[in-house]
């Protein structure tokens, strides 16, 4: 990201709502959304191979659930927050990996320009590359700001989806999803 243009371009879209770039309030405003960017839109360019690869032995074919992984990311149709949490599951194909590297692949596809659909997806198709286990589901509930602080202006509006990959059986699908409640 090239954080100069970054700020020219906000001291762009200050001057064009009206507002006095050289205020004390907005002087270091462009500065300072620059910097948010670069945080916000950190996974850019990643993978999540650094957090997947170090796994450990284990016997047995139930699903390893992780849940209530809170994320933020950044709507790409209008430069708006959604965040939620996301659920984890998977069934170890021989080999689990620590809970937190599923956090952390979380975060490497939450911290970028996003649609929420893509994103669950991501999640579930890098968890399958990376540990090759038997099969993966991820669910992923999400409030958007660009639908709760605009337009219809619904707050508290979920939007839910899910991805599933490799080898799921439906009555583990539904013991997860009971789970999860």
């Amino acid at each position: 990201m090239d954080k100069q243009k970054v700020e020219e371009a906000v001291k762009n879209l200050l001057a064009a709502l009206g507002e006095d770039v050289e205020s004390g309030g907005l002087k270091d405003t462009p500065r300072r959304v620059a910097e948010a960017y670069a945080e916000l839109l950190a996974g850019e360019g990643q993978t999540a191979d650094v957090h997947l690869a170090r796994t450990f032995e284990c016997e047995g074919a139930e699903p390893v659930i992780e849940k209530d992984i809170w994320f933020s990311s950044t709507c790409e149709h209008h430069l708006m927050p959604f965040f939620g949490k996301i659920a984890i599951a998977y069934i170890p194909d021989g080999k689990v990996v620590g809970i937190s590297k599923l956090a952390r692949t979380v975060e490497v596809f939450a911290k970028r320009l996003q649609i929420q659909e893509r994103l669950t997806n991501q999640i579930a198709a890098e968890i399958m590359r990376c540990l090759k286990p038997k099969g993966v589901m991820v669910v992923c509930e999400a409030e958007h700001t660009c639908m709760t602080c605009r337009g219809i202006k619904k707050a508290g509006t979920k939007t839910v989806t899910y991805a599933v990959a490799g080898e799921f059986p439906k009555e583990k699908r539904e013991e997860v999803l009971s789970l999860l409640k």
